[in-house]
């Protein structure tokens, strides 16, 4: 859709999407924000939340903690960050970011994850590779002109300078290729050929999609790695972070935009709901009451969107 008003990829950024698998945003965040941003992870450390279960729970999933570890630069992995501050919540459909990623996912998109990762200095963490969604979506790729399942984003609040630095660490056009998983030789890792160790600024962010073989490096600096990362799906995709509806203490802080990311689509739940989206979903993706759904409904949207709705 050419006269939406949101921004798109440059023709350099579109092809490196689609030949890599990801793009480099430098300056998404600016110094105040990643000043606060970097204080908001070091607060919520000590605070209750969802941190991974280690033998509590099993394999991948997260147990409600007391607080993580309390020393600043160690390891930290704290999921659902809305509820902490009205930022993360704005954070979602942050312009210079989020109309990127309608851009390469369209506008039938939901928001479903959110993630403070702190990477220890030192730790003995040897780093890994993997893809997101698990299993299932792991067997699921997309071609070269389709629009992808799901897209993350990675704010980087600390300096990565150079290699082994818990870096971000991807195997370029991977998305494309089913991702091995025999254990052996060929299983992907930060250190095997065709791994790259993205190095990048505070404030720069990484867009990547789901099926990019990606991971931390091992951080044998003696400083902490911070980063935040936002999920992004297709709306028939099942959230991450939430198994039904969205807390109304979150939803009664959103926009209109935010709260149709989150699940609200003005009504009670209906069979069919997140297959075939409501009419006015383009309009309330774009922020424009005149756009209606390119592919129902040509010409015009329902009298039911309104900027106080």
């Amino acid at each position: 859709m050419a006269n939406h008003g949101m921004a798109q990829l440059t023709d350099l950024q579109r092809e490196q999407w689609s030949v890599d698998g990801y793009i480099t945003l430098e300056g998404a965040l600016s110094p105040e924000e990643v000043e606060f941003f970097s204080d908001e992870v070091d607060r919520i450390r000590m605070l209750p939340g969802y941190e991974p279960g280690r033998g509590e729970v099993p394999r991948g999933h997260y147990a409600w903690v007391d607080h993580a570890n309390p020393e600043p630069e160690s390891f930290m992995d704290r999921r659902d960050l809305l509820p902490y501050h009205q930022a993360f919540i704005d954070l979602i459909d942050r312009p210079n970011v989020f109309d990127l990623i309608v851009d390469i996912m369209g506008p039938d998109l939901q928001f479903s994850m959110s993630q403070a990762i702190v990477r220890g200095g030192k730790d003995g963490f040897p780093g890994y590779t993997h893809t997101d969604g698990g299993p299932g979506q792991r067997r699921v790729r997309v071609t070269e002109t389709s629009a992808p399942i799901a897209v993350k984003v990675m704010y980087l609040l600390t300096d990565v300078d150079g290699p082994d630095s818990g870096n971000f660490t991807v195997y370029p056009g991977s998305h494309m290729r089913a991702f091995p998983i025999d254990g052996g030789e060929r299983t992907p890792h930060p250190h095997r050929p065709g791994a790259v160790q993205l190095t990048g600024k505070a404030g720069d962010a990484y867009i990547f999609s789901h099926s990019l073989w990606h991971g931390p490096a091992p951080n044998n600096t003696d400083n902490g790695r911070k980063t935040i990362l936002y999920n992004y799906s297709q709306m028939f995709v099942r959230w991450y972070d939430y198994g039904g509806i969205v807390p109304e203490e979150i939803l009664s802080k959103c926009t209109p935009r935010q709260k149709r990311l989150l699940g609200d689509l003005g009504h009670d739940f209906r069979p069919g709901d997140y297959f075939y989206v409501p009419e006015d979903q383009e309009a309330v993706i774009y922020q424009n009451p005149e756009i209606g759904n390119s592919a129902f409904f040509p010409g015009g949207i329902t009298a039911s969107w309104s900027a106080d709705t």
